[in-house]
């Protein structure tokens, strides 16, 4: 996420292509949706720990289907 809003700010800066507000806000939200669901696999055990890594590999494969493969 930072490296896309970095790329977003420097391509803004010197008047060039780079990443849009779209892929932005997709990188911002769903870096945001992984930490929160990370820190709750932390505090928990057994199936809740599961389920939040889970959802942490389906939000980042969602994120590289939908910003980067198309």
């Amino acid at each position: 996420m930072l490296v896309v809003v970095g790329a977003a700010i420097i391509a803004d800066r010197r008047d060039f292509p780079g990443p849009g507000a779209t892929s932005v806000t997709w990188h911002v939200a769903a870096a945001a949706i992984a930490i929160t669901v990370q820190i709750f696999s932390d505090r928990h055990r057994g199936f809740a720990a599961i389920s939040g890594s889970v959802v942490v590999f389906l939000t980042a494969g969602l994120l590289l289907w939908t910003q980067w493969w198309s």
